[in-house]
C-alpha cells in the first residue's frame, strides 16, 4: 500500500521531464511524482478526437498504474503540460514557404503545406477546448497547462527548431540551474514576462486570442497555487 499520494505529469518529450522533473519532485516532496512521456503531442495522435482524447489519457494512466502497481485511490491529480505550437493563430498567419520543417515565428508559421497546418490547428484546438473544460479523468482531478509556442520558448526564450541533442543539453542545464532552488523557478515562471495572468480559465481565454499561442506565454505557474 502506498503511503504517499501520486501526482502524474503528462509531458510531450524526454526533455520536458529532464527540465522539470527534479523541480516538481522537490516541490511535491510529500507526494510521489511520476512522469509520463508520450513522445509527441497526444492531442494530435492518430485517431485522437474530442470523443477519444479522455480515453487516450486514461490508457496512459493505466500503464502507470500497472507499472507501479498503484490503485485508483493512490492518485492525487493529473498535471498535463502541452505546447501550443501556434494552434490558435488566424489562418492568414499560416504562410506558404519553401521550408523542410514547419517554422515558427512570433507573428507567423511558415510551411510547405498551409492547408494541412490549418486543419491540424483546428483539430488540436477542439481537443484542447475539451481538455481545458475537463476537471476529472476517471475521478482523478485533472488540469492542462500550456507553454507557448513551446517549452523551449518559455524556458530558454528561443523560438527555433532544436535538435533532440540540443533539447537534452538545454534541459539538463536548466534542471541543474534550479536544483534546490524551486522558489527561484516559481519566481521565474510567475514573472509577467512569461506568465499568462488571471485564473486558470482566463489564461486559456488569453492564449486563444490573436497570435498569443505563438508568443512566449505559459500558465505553469498555476501548478504551484
Amino acid at each position: 500500500m502506498n503511503e504517499k499520494k501520486v501526482i502524474v505529469f503528462i509531458v510531450e518529450g524526454p526533455s520536458d521531464e529532464a527540465a522539470l522533473g527534479s523541480i516538481m519532485k522537490e516541490y511535491f516532496v510529500s507526494e510521489e511524482v511520476q512522469f509520463v512521456v508520450v513522445h509527441g503531442d497526444i492531442t494530435l495522435r492518430d485517431s485522437v478526437s474530442v470523443d477519444t482524447i479522455l480515453s487516450k489519457i486514461n490508457i496512459q494512466m493505466e500503464i502507470v498504474k500497472k507499472r507501479y502497481r498503484y490503485r485508483q485511490e493512490d492518485f492525487l491529480r493529473i498535471i498535463h503540460i502541452v505546447d501550443m505550437d501556434g494552434v490558435y493563430i488566424p489562418k492568414e498567419d499560416i504562410k506558404l514557404a519553401d521550408v523542410e520543417k514547419v517554422q515558427y515565428y512570433t507573428n507567423r508559421i511558415e510551411t510547405k503545406y498551409p492547408e494541412a497546418i490549418t486543419e491540424r490547428n483546428k483539430a488540436k484546438a477542439e481537443v484542447l477546448f475539451k481538455l481545458r473544460k475537463t476537471s476529472k479523468i476517471h475521478n482523478i482531478p485533472y488540469r492542462i497547462y500550456f507553454n507557448s509556442c513551446n517549452l523551449e520558448h518559455v524556458l530558454y526564450n528561443e523560438l527555433r527548431n532544436f535538435t533532440d541533442e540540443e533539447k537534452e543539453e538545454l534541459s539538463d542545464d536548466f534542471a541543474e540551474r534550479y536544483e534546490g532552488r524551486v522558489d527561484e523557478f516559481i519566481e521565474f515562471i510567475s514573472d509577467a514576462s512569461v506568465a499568462a495572468l488571471g485564473t486558470y480559465q482566463k489564461t486559456w481565454d488569453f492564449i486563444e486570442k490573436g497570435r498569443n499561442s505563438l508568443c512566449r506565454h505559459t500558465n505553469m505557474h498555476l501548478i504551484f497555487e
